[in-house]
């Protein structure tokens, strides 16, 4: 069993910070259970356009507003508490944060805590062989 807080998470090396956002990955790839789990919290006012070609990734909004916008069909959804996407088809996608937005994200495969957006959004496939 793991028990873990996010005060223990905050500051280490599984706080992950990006201009646009922060992750506190509180489940990774080397916990051995096929997925990760991330406290992720979009920064007001920003835009963040992403792709995972290499995941799929399940978000629920526990906070905040923005939207969320379906780049490969234009089609737009508004983001609040209660709400959750499920990119189960690769799409690129930007979200805008009307407010902070946080969210519980869920990662498959998971991810190792060493992931950042590249140029095109996309977080590399990475394992724990790759350490």
């Amino acid at each position: 069993m793991i028990v873990r807080s996010l005060d223990e998470i905050i500051g280490t090396e599984r706080d992950v910070e990006a201009p646009t956002w922060c992750s506190r990955r509180l489940v990774l790839a080397k916990e051995g259970v096929g997925f990760s789990l991330h406290e992720t919290i979009l920064y007001a006012g920003t835009e963040t356009r992403m792709w995972y070609a290499n995941h799929i990734e399940a978000v629920y909004c526990i906070a905040g507003e923005g939207e969320l916008t379906n780049e490969e069909t234009g089609e737009k959804h508004d983001i609040r508490p209660g709400v959750m996407y499920l990119l189960d088809g690769h799409e690129h996608h930007t979200l805008r944060a009307h407010t902070d937005v946080k969210t519980v994200c869920v990662f498959n495969p998971p991810c190792t805590g060493r992931e950042v957006h590249d140029e095109n959004g996309v977080y590399p496939l990475l394992t724990e062989e790759d350490a």
